[in-house]
């Protein structure tokens, strides 16, 4: 049990780190004209009132994922959100500077909120339904996002493996949701074969397709 807990818990401080990245550059952009005293105040409201949102944001996605067929739903959602992760630009280019530390503030926590489906998707699935296991992901993963946010956004860029462990990460979260819902259990009946097979052809699904999408793109880039 306490094995269960602590992958749960990487896996969850993963999803975090991964997905953090937009989460940072928002922080960044909107407070980026802000005077210098008032930076430091926007980054800490604005990130604890995300910080908030999102806590309460997963704990009713996590009741929400019991009911029949969300699991399903919430899994298959994942998986395009995985894919995106690797194929689709983020919206942080189009996050507007705050003028005061109001604004600022403002905005970090509607963009946090607009942007943060997938975290709370993920942490919510990866969580199965422990309560503890998002607080804690979350109150250890967002201070790595504050204060090493630079570092994470430098190495991403340096070794977009990282991104496609993320985006991996994302799809095998998105594979124990799907198996996890009664009516796929019924229906494969228990088969540990089966689950594996599955989990592969998803993980793999979306790591292969999103690593399609981006040769795609830069052999058009080229052209």
């Amino acid at each position: 049990m306490e094995t269960e807990f602590i992958i749960a818990l990487l896996t969850i401080i993963a999803i975090d780190i991964v997905l953090g990245g937009d989460n940072a550059v928002v922080i960044a952009l909107a407070s980026r004209n802000l005077p210098e005293h008032q930076r430091n105040k926007a980054i800490f409201f604005g990130t604890g009132l995300a910080i908030v949102v999102r806590v309460v944001l997963t704990i009713v996605a996590v009741y929400l994922l019991k009911i029949p067929y969300l699991l399903l739903i919430g899994g298959i959602l994942l998986v395009y959100i995985a894919y995106n992760l690797l194929a689709e630009d983020d919206g942080a280019a189009d996050i507007k500077s705050g003028t005061t530390l109001s604004a600022a503030i403002k905005t970090i926590v509607v963009a946090d909120l607009v942007m943060g489906l997938d975290n709370v998707l993920a942490i919510a699935g990866a969580a199965h339904g422990n309560i503890l296991l998002v607080i804690i992901g979350l109150l250890v993963s967002v201070p790595i996002i504050i204060w090493g946010s630079k570092l994470i956004l430098h190495f991403m860029e340096r070794f977009p493996i990282i991104v496609y462990f993320g985006a991996g990460i994302l799809a095998y979260t998105a594979a124990k949701m799907i198996l996890e819902e009664p009516i796929i259990q019924t229906a494969i009946g228990h088969n540990i074969f089966l689950e594996i097979l599955i989990t592969i052809i998803i993980v793999s699904g979306v790591i292969l397709f999103g690593w399609l999408s981006n040769r795609v793109k830069t052999r058009t880039n080229v052209n």
